[in-house]
């Protein structure tokens, strides 16, 4: 049977974005960052694939602590990528398309006998659950899901209100939700998403027309973090 081709996120190269550069000049940061790239290209044995090096990190959270949303470093970043000799952006599919190889790992990449499962965070679920707050967010879920099966399968619901309730429960069911809750975020962040979520379970117990439980009306979790930059990013370790 045909494998899975895996591509693994660089920590600390993704956490300097994260984390670092922020408080670096623009251009300086683009520069570093491109010669630690540079250095990776250096080191590569001929006769091999090229390597491919993944920076992976919160799309939307690094760059409200940058000056100017990080214009000036991604302007230089971006300037620096296009003209270098060494590096090219890519994407994993035409990476394998340069290389020839076929979506089954090939045998100079190494295989996995096994993967864990688990967030960048720690390795581990626990940014997803094993808190008291997440876990009972998990509860609150179990319970609407145990309504929302009994009401299906009464077969009560016509097919556009069946179709609502799904997608309703879709949105009851997103992992960032579980994400939020715990003692690591911070107050205000967390008060928003701990009430977005209660209010989407209420509108899951509204589309199978059952009154929304107590529990519903009381928050979960508060927030006692202070996350670094004073954002919600954490770092890999």
């Amino acid at each position: 049977a045909p494998g899975v081709t895996c591509f693994f996120r660089d920590d600390r190269l993704s956490d300097l974005i994260g984390f670092e550069y922020k408080s670096w000049n623009g251009r300086d940061a683009a520069a570093h960052l491109i010669g630690e790239l540079a250095a990776i290209a250096a080191r590569a044995e001929r006769g091999k694939p090229p390597p491919i090096v993944s920076v992976i990190l919160d799309g939307e959270n690094a760059w409200e602590w940058y000056p100017y949303n990080g214009y000036f470093f991604l302007d230089a970043l971006y300037a620096g990528l296009a003209t270098h000799r060494a590096i090219r952006t890519t994407t994993y599919r035409d990476w394998l398309d340069a290389q020839g190889l076929p979506d089954a790992p090939p045998g100079g990449m190494g295989e996995l006998a096994t993967l864990r499962a688990g967030s960048w965070v720690h390795g581990t679920l626990s940014t997803w659950i094993g808190s008291q707050e997440k876990n009972r967010a998990w509860d609150l879920l179990a319970a609407a899901k145990q309504c929302f099966d009994l009401v299906v399968a009464s077969g009560r619901l016509d097919e556009a209100r069946r179709r609502a309730a799904f997608a309703q429960l879709a949105v009851c069911e997103a992992s960032d939700w579980f994400w939020w809750f715990g003692d690591y975020n911070p107050v205000a962040a967390v008060a928003s998403f701990d009430e977005l979520y209660r209010e989407n379970l209420r509108r899951l117990y509204g589309s199978l027309d059952l009154p929304a439980p107590a529990d519903l009306f009381v928050p979960i979790s508060h927030g006692t973090g202070h996350p670094e930059s004073g954002g919600a990013m954490r770092r890999a370790t």
